[in-house]
């Protein structure tokens, strides 16, 4: 086991360490950039017309790699999964059908688990890509095509473990994979549609109809109606505001808490006996039920407010919503 400390840590310059790996990485990867030819192409097209999914594998670090390769591809339109190839050789090959093409990630193009997989692979159909830093190796011979990610010197000092080869690999995994997304005409709607819980999707997918107050729950008084009538309901809905409606529920105004501050410091204004309409905010602000919800949180910033009232195109109300709803629902 390694020491807990070294008697030179005081006086190592970590930092400079630090940007020496960057550095040497750097150069890996502009090595590797200038390797990305017809064979790179050739993968991608293969990728495309692949009717099944793209099956990633690699052992070890290169498993890694594969696994995130994989969980990229599949997020950016490319159907993808890892297969783990010591699992493989017992039973998960069954997961490979013979429309899906497999990505072999192995540096020395050597590993004996995935090597084990290729006489399979072969009798199926399956079109192997193989990303190796050996061409000459017995994988990347064997594969149908092949990535060359090899690098002059790794980050480590001791060129044991994976560093810049692994950020090879990575790269050339993102660089498949972005081909792939542009190609496609992948758009962030389609990203949104597979990251429904991330913030993106909340931005991309919700709309007004998932987060808006609805039926009774909706604050609307007639124009009748006095302003302590008024009071009333935006106390019992609780969203700051009420709608002033005709009675086919045609939006007349609104009248909101900021109102009502306003109101007080008239002291004309009698708030038994005034009438809702004479003092409400006529022509509000409103949005579309199948609007975003994203949309309505830019609305009430732009415009400083803090609700909006839905209507549909014939101008009658529908529903209502607060930043309260919004931030409930994690848009904001």
């Amino acid at each position: 086991m390694a020491p807990a400390s070294s008697p030179f840590a005081d006086s190592f310059d970590f930092a400079a360490t630090g940007r020496g790996v960057f550095a040497l990485e750097r150069e890996a990867l502009a090595e590797v950039a200038k390797r990305i030819d017809g064979a790179f192409s050739k993968a991608c097209r293969a990728m495309l017309a692949c009717s099944g999914r793209v099956v990633c594998t690699g052992m070890g670090k290169s498993g890694h790699i594969a696994r995130k390769i994989a969980a990229t591809l599949a997020s950016t339109g490319t159907p993808a999964f890892y297969m783990h190839p010591g699992e493989a050789a017992h039973g998960d090959l069954g997961m490979v059908t013979d429309a899906d093409v497999v990505l072999a990630l192995s540096y020395s193009g050597e590993s004996d688990e995935i090597l084990l997989l290729l006489p399979a692979l072969k009798r199926q159909g399956n079109p192997v890509i193989a990303m190796t830093g050996r061409p000459a190796s017995t994988l990347a011979q064997e594969a149908d095509i092949h990535l060359d990610i090899e690098v002059t010197q790794e980050a480590c000092p001791l060129r044991l473990a994976p560093t810049s080869s692994t950020t090879a690999s990575l790269a050339m995994g993102d660089a498949l994979a972005i081909a792939l997304l542009e190609a496609r005409g992948f758009t962030a709607d389609d990203f949104a549609r597979s990251h429904p819980a991330g913030a993106l999707g909340r931005r991309l997918l919700l709309h007004i109809t998932d987060v808006m107050h609805v039926g009774d729950d909706v604050p609307r008084v007639r124009p009748e109606a006095s302003i302590s009538e008024a009071l009333m309901e935006i106390s019992r809905k609780r969203l700051g505001m009420t709608a002033i409606v005709d009675a086919n529920d045609r939006l007349l105004g609104l009248y909101t808490d900021g109102d009502l501050r306003r109101s007080l410091d008239d002291a004309q204004v009698d708030l038994r006996n005034t009438r809702i309409d004479t003092v409400m905010t006529r022509a509000p602000r409103t949005i579309s039920a199948d609007a975003l919800a994203a949309e309505a949180a830019q609305l009430m910033e732009t415009h400083k407010i803090n609700a909006l009232l839905v209507v549909d195109a014939a101008g009658h109300l529908v529903g209502a919503l607060n930043i309260h709803d919004l931030l409930r629902a994690r848009v904001v």
